[in-house]
Parts: structure tokens; C-alpha cells; sequence
């Protein structure tokens, strides 16, 4: 079964277009609409298309995420995800689906660089590009060309074994991410985007890319605590001291307190071990999660606690 999961928030003007599309190549067309304060999810249903309503927006992570409970509640084979503007285009399903049909890969993502008909504006290019570099993921020619694009498909696997915790649009790095760690196969299609005429985001490209960058930057911390906090922790450390120290001999010396330094001293002792602490802390918490997951044979792959969601 191949489930087409659209995530949507107020997108009256063109989620039918985008659902009557994605029926031509899918079995069950699931509408997520995050809270929409518009015609999105009657529009979607008169069409055939499952919803799934949240009561409040919660951002397209969190839309991803029910995407993702539903597929697996309806024990789908394949799962496509793309967005509700119209910016995908859903006649290019088949194209995306070919490789897991294939068994050639576990996870396949679009990829705008790749199509030869490349429209991406030159801020979000430059935004994506970076933001692809910091994440963690390979393609059939090594790194991944479009991390950040929503148009994706997923095989049974992929859908059974991936937990996703974020809420915002850093879910597209997070995915990657522990679909590297899972050791899942990820290729690239190029697909062709649609920007002209419309709204791309509910945030400004400058708060998306942060937003990004953060998801980023917390799960390389969260894998490897005692490296990336641990260690710059003991550097800071160790830095206090030596300032620490030459305060000290200051004093000694000449008979007065050197405040600069010895006010460095306390700020970089201070913030190392802070940093130590937390390493640690994080490393054992971490730790406890996988022992309890190793536990539970297994089961926690399939989700943590079930996203609140209704169909209608």
C-alpha cells in the first residue's frame, strides 16, 4: 500500500489540486491539516482524501510525525511526503518511488540541484547548501545535494524503525540524521520546485535556517555528549586554571589582584565545568533511554508516546 501523507496548514487555495494529483499514484491520500483556521480540511475530505486534525497548529514536524503514526497505523508499504502549496509536484511520485520498488534504497529524497530546470532562488540555495554540508546523510555519490527538501519517500523500514521528536522544520535534518544512525540506504531523484507564486513558508527563510541550525546542532551534541560538550568543557576548564594560576602569581609579584584575569579565570572555570556537568548528565540519561529501549525488545522503534491526533 502506498500512502501519500500531506502535511497542510491553510491551504484552502491549493490542497486540491495537490490531493487529486498525489490519488493518481497513491492508494490512500492522508491530508494532516496542523490547525487550519481555513476551508483545508473539509476541501481535502469532500476530495477522498483521509484527514488527520490537530486542534491547534504544531508545526510541520509535529504534522510530519502523525504523517508518520498514520502510515503505520495503516500498515503501509511506502510512504510519500509532500507539501500542501503546491510546490512539489505530485506527478512526479512514480519517479520517487521507483528505487524503494527497486529495494535499491530504504529512504529517497527529492532533490532540487539535481533537476535540470533549477529555480531555487539564490538566498535560499545559499541557506540550503549550508545547512546541507552540517547535516550527516549519503547519496548514491556520497553527501546528500538537498537535505532540506520535503518531497521524500520512505519503505516499510524506513516508516517502522524512524522516531522523530521535532515539532518544527528541523525535522528534515533530524530525519537524516537518525537515518544515518540507523543505518538506512539514502539515494536522490532530482525533482522539479515550484517557487513563483508562492508562499514557500510560514517563516522568513533567516528564521527557518536558524531554526535549522539549532535541530542541527543539538542532535550532533546529543549523539556524542562527552566529545562535543565534554571535552570543549575540560579545554574551558583547564583555561580558567592557567588564568587562574597567572592571577595568582600576579599577586604574588607585584602585590595586587589582577581583576580582568582573575574575573577570566572564574568565567572559564565556571563555564567548563557547567559544560563537564551537563556532558556527563546527557551521557547518562542517554544511555538509560537506550537501556530502556533494548528492554522493550524493540517497541519503542515504532514511536514513544502516540501524538495526539483524530481522524475525520
Amino acid at each position: 500500500m502506498i500512502v501519500a501523507g500531506i502535511p497542510a496548514y491553510n491551504e484552502e487555495k491549493t490542497i486540491a489540486r495537490v490531493v487529486l494529483l498525489a490519488q493518481k499514484s497513491a492508494d490512500i491520500v492522508v491530508v494532516c491539516d496542523d490547525g487550519s483556521k481555513d476551508l483545508t480540511a473539509d476541501i481535502a475530505r469532500k476530495l477522498g482524501a483521509v484527514v488527520v486534525k490537530h486542534e491547534k497548529n504544531m508545526g510541520y514536524g509535529a504534522a510530519i510525525q502523525t504523517l508518520f503514526e498514520k502510515a503505520r497505523a495503516l500498515n503501509a508499504d511506502l510512504l510519500l511526503t509532500l507539501d500542501a502549496d503546491g510546490q512539489h509536484d505530485a506527478r512526479e511520485i512514480p519517479k520517487l518511488i521507483q528505487p524503494l520498488m527497486e529495494s535499491k534504497a530504504d529512504v529517497v529524497v527529492g532533490s532540487r540541484f539535481l533537476h535540470p530546470n533549477n529555480s531555487v532562488p539564490f538566498y535560499r540555495r545559499f541557506g540550503i547548501k549550508v545547512l546541507t554540508k552540517m547535516t550527516t546523510g549519503s547519496g548514491e555519490n556520497g553527501r546528500l545535494t538537498d537535505a532540506q527538501c520535503g518531497f521524500r519517500a520512505y519503505n516499510r523500514k524506513a516508516i517502522e524503525s524512524l522516531v522523530l521528536d521535532e515539532d518544527g522544520m528541523g525535522i528534515s535534518a533530524e530525519s537524516l540524521l537518525k537515518i544515518r544512525a540507523l543505518g538506512l540506504v539514502v539515494t536522490e531523484v532530482p525533482v522539479n520546485v515550484r517557487y513563483k507564486d508562492l508562499e514557500t513558508s510560514s517563516q522568513s527563510p533567516l528564521k527557518h535556517g536558524f531554526g535549522v541550525l539549532s535541530t542541527i546542532i543539538k542532535l550532533i551534541v546529543e549523539e556524542r555528549p562527552l566529545v562535543y560538550l565534554g571535552v570543549p568543557g575540560l579545554l574551558l576548564f583547564f583555561l580558567g586554571a592557567f588564568f587562574g594560576l597567572w592571577a595568582v602569581q600576579i599577586y604574588w609579584t607585584y602585590r595586587y589582584v589582577p581583576v580582568n584575569i582573575a574575573l577570566a579565570s572564574l568565567a572559564f572555570g565556571m563555564v567548563g565545568i557547567f559544560f563537564v556537568f551537563t556532558a556527563i548528565t546527557l551521557y547518562a540519561i542517554l544511555r538509560a533511554v537506550k537501556r530502556g529501549r533494548a528492554a522493550n525488545n524493540g517497541q519503542s522503534l515504532t514511536g514513544s508516546t502516540p501524538l495526539r491526533f483524530q481522524d475525520t
